[in-house]
């Protein structure tokens, strides 16, 4: 079955969906983007992707293309026309299409692109199970990284420099030395005396729609939790550390550039926190 694109109000041939040359996200990377996980048909989270999307484009000043309820439904069309149950549905917002200039154009209209496709859960669950490794980087980004944009270059590039050297996600670190996030993930760690640790909300990260479902599974677990930064030092002593991402849910971090944590193998409350997950995620 070949795959079907949402694009600007037409379900189309995915083979065949195209952008106009002008379009200011492919110009100038001006719009925003979301992911939501598709976990037996359902998209998981969708509330927080929705109010996410809505802050990101009135940062940005994007008018909104549709409702909310309108857009919910197209979502889920194109999950079904694609007969995706578990996988994943990506929508981008970009300003529009208007004759190339640095300067908002007057009355333009934006564009909307969503698509979908299938994952192999079974294949995630085994990285999970086995763990990840992280490399760091310096973090390189613009200073607005709260907003969901589609300017991800510095994120592809310590995407790329991880998997150039056999880990699977990059962790950035500031000039203080001080981990902020993945490239398209949020960074934990747990201490020694099993602290959960995550990176406080503000312009330096993206707020992770996954983060905050894993915040309030630890305060049902009654866990200890700081929303602070912690620095690569730190995160190198640490007795567990996990990302969380849609894509990724919560998957344990055995290394961290080739040294391990802990033991070396994924920790018990990061893979309970995963299990957490999927059990909130199916009711």
């Amino acid at each position: 079955m070949s795959r079907i694109a949402y694009v600007n109000g037409s379900y189309v041939p995915h083979a065949n969906a195209c952008i106009h040359i002008e379009d200011r996200g492919y110009q100038f990377a001006d719009g925003i983007y979301e992911v939501w996980a598709v976990r037996a048909g359902k998209l998981l989270d969708s509330s927080g992707h929705f109010r996410r999307m809505g802050r990101s484009l009135g940062e940005l000043r994007i008018a909104t293309p549709m409702s909310d309820g309108a857009l919910d439904v197209v979502l889920h069309e194109v999950v079904r026309k694609n007969r995706v149950r578990d996988g994943l549905v990506y929508l981008q917002i970009t300003r529009g299409v208007a004759p190339r200039d640095h300067a908002f154009p007057k009355d333009i209209v934006p564009s909307i692109v969503i698509t979908a496709k299938s994952m192999n859960v079974a294949e995630a669950e085994r990285k999970a199970q086995k763990g990840i490794a992280v490399i760091t980087v310096p973090d390189e980004r613009w200073t607005r990284c709260d907003i969901k944009s589609v300017s991800l270059l510095p994120n592809i590039l310590a995407k790329q420099s991880a998997v150039e050297q056999g880990a699977y996600e990059a962790w950035m670190v500031d000039e203080k030395g001080m981990v902020t996030e993945g490239s398209s993930s949020n960074a934990w760690i747990i201490t020694e005396g099993d602290v959960l640790v995550t990176r406080n909300l503000s312009n330096d990260i993206l707020g992770g729609i996954t983060r905050e479902r894993v915040l309030k599974l630890a305060a049902e677990r009654q866990l200890s939790v700081e929303e602070r930064a912690f620095s690569l030092k730190e995160a190198r002593k640490a007795k567990e550390a996990f990302i969380s991402s849609s894509i990724n849910l919560v998957t344990p971090i055995t290394h961290i550039d080739k040294q391990p944590v802990g033991d070396g193998k994924p920790g018990a409350m990061a893979c309970a926190l995963r299990k957490d997950y999927l059990q909130s995620a199916a009711t």
